[in-house]
């Protein structure tokens, strides 16, 4: 008689076993913005991360409202860019994702995603390769450890460490 037994478990801080060290998971949020989900680029975009050695955690494709964007872009409120900024990212759909990797994954995916200015983004970066407007530059990334973890609480909060 056999039995198979499926376990499933979180890790919320490093610890070892049996002299067998595992570190907490890092997370940080992207969305694939509409200009990207249009021009049919989010699976090369999922792709790069994948390559990088990324995983993903979480992902939807989504259409925002202006509540969820006005949580997310709560720092550019009132800002001359802003109500152009929640007319582009709501008016289709985005890949909104979590992905995760050991250490500083907001850090390795900003790497990753290149200059906010596609024109002055390094080759090899997401934009550098792949956008041709400022104001349409594909895809988001959280800018810092704390910023993912709000970002990550906005749009999945059953993944929310808080």
């Amino acid at each position: 008689m056999t039995f198979e037994i499926a376990v499933t478990f979180r890790i919320a801080v490093p610890f070892s076993i049996e002299g067998i060290a595992f570190q907490r998971m890092d997370r940080t949020l992207i969305i694939c913005k509409p200009d990207a989900v249009e021009r049919g680029l989010v699976g090369e975009i999922l792709g790069r991360f994948e390559r990088k050695g990324l995983k993903l955690a979480a992902a939807e494709l989504r259409v925002l409202d202006e509540e969820t964007l006005a949580r997310h872009y709560a720092e550019h409120q009132g800002k001359p860019f802003y109500n152009d900024l929640v007319a582009f990212m709501s008016r289709g759909p985005v890949l909104v994702a979590v992905v995760e990797g050991v250490s500083e994954t907001w850090r390795v995916a900003r790497q990753m995603i290149g200059a906010t200015d596609p024109l002055a983004a390094d080759p090899g970066t997401i934009r550098g390769d792949l956008g041709n407007q400022f104001t349409e530059n594909l895809i988001h990334g959280s800018d810092s450890g704390e910023s993912a973890e709000r970002e990550i609480a906005i749009f999945f909060p059953d993944l929310s460490r808080g």
